[in-house]
């Protein structure tokens, strides 16, 4: 069983492993590295969601504000991410 376990492990440093329970995936594992990148990936993919909903509400706005309000909403919106 810990040489199972161990080849899993090992395993898992190089891509995800799937476990199945009755057929079906129940829980992936992956490296601590793994993990890491997908967190910050999809971190940085939700800043780039968030970037586009505001570009998009400042380009359908009909409020009233001050130059500087709107310039500084501008500037979020066309930050390179």
């Amino acid at each position: 069983m810990r040489d199972r376990q161990s080849a899993v492990l090992h395993q898992a440093t190089t891509e995800p492993i799937v476990l199945l329970e009755e057929s079906q995936p129940s829980y992936i594992i992956v490296s601590a590295n793994q993990y890491q990148q997908l967190t910050e990936r999809l971190a940085l993919l939700e800043d780039c969601a968030l970037g586009q909903i505001a570009k998009i509400a400042l380009e359908h706005s009909c409020m009233v504000g001050t130059e500087a309000f709107t310039t500084a909403l501008q500037s979020l919106t066309q930050s390179d991410y």
